[in-house]
Parts: structure tokens; C-alpha cells; sequence
């Protein structure tokens, strides 16, 4: 049976949730150097164990990330490399809206000093 668009839509906004907080999207951008350990976030993050934990769950639930045991450690790894792609394009957003902002604020600090 074909998807509705219903559901489509559902898993895309689940999917853009489990990105929606600061500390998940940090563990993406740390695992882009590849492979980390609960304990190499918590380093990289400077967060403790249980936050640490309790965003990889999230991004687990979602297919995001990938545990696997490694001796008596668990490391994490991103599912797809793709969504290394999709930060780096929201990057590219974000500095283009930054730019635009910037522009924006010169352009109001010229007009203010045409008006004094």
C-alpha cells in the first residue's frame, strides 16, 4: 500500500525533530570525525553521561545514528553519510541568511549617517 502523504510528511517532521535541539546536532557534527565513544562526546560536548545518552537515544529512535560494541565500549557512528550533507547545506543557509544580515546592517548604518 503507497505512503499517504499523511505519512510522508509525518516521518519527515519526526525526522527534522529528532534534529530540532542544539546538543544532537553537536553529536552529528562531532561523529562527522567519525566513530565516538558515550564517553569521546561526553569529552567533545563537555556534557555528562546521562545527557549524552539520553540525545543518542533520540537519534537512535530515529535511525540517525548506529551503536555498536567495540570490546566493552558501545561507539556511535552516523547511519548515512548523507546527513553530514544535510547539516553542511543548513550551513550554507545560515550563512547566506547571516550575509544577507550583515548586508542589511551596513546598508542602515550608511543611512543613518546620510541622516545625521
Amino acid at each position: 500500500m503507497p505512503t499517504t502523504l499523511s505519512e510522508l510528511q509525518t516521518f519527515k517532521a519526526e525526522f527534522f525533530r529528532a534534529l530540532a535541539h542544539p546538543v544532537r546536532i553537536r553529536i552529528l557534527e562531532v561523529l562527522r570525525a567519525g566513530p565516538q565513544t558515550v564517553q569521546q562526546l561526553q569529552q567533545a560536548l563537555d556534557l555528562d553521561q546521562p545527557s549524552v545518552s539520553q540525545h543518542l537515544a533520540v537519534l537512535r529512535a530515529r535511525q540517525l545514528v548506529v551503536a555498536s560494541k567495540s570490546g566493552n565500549a558501545v561507539v556511535y557512528d552516523v547511519r548515512d553519510v548523507l546527513i553530514h550533507d544535510l547539516l553542511a547545506t543548513a550551513r550554507t543557509i545560515f550563512n547566506r541568511r547571516l550575509t544577507d544580515t550583515q548586508d542589511m546592517l551596513k546598508e542602515l548604518a550608511r543611512e543613518s549617517r546620510r541622516t545625521r
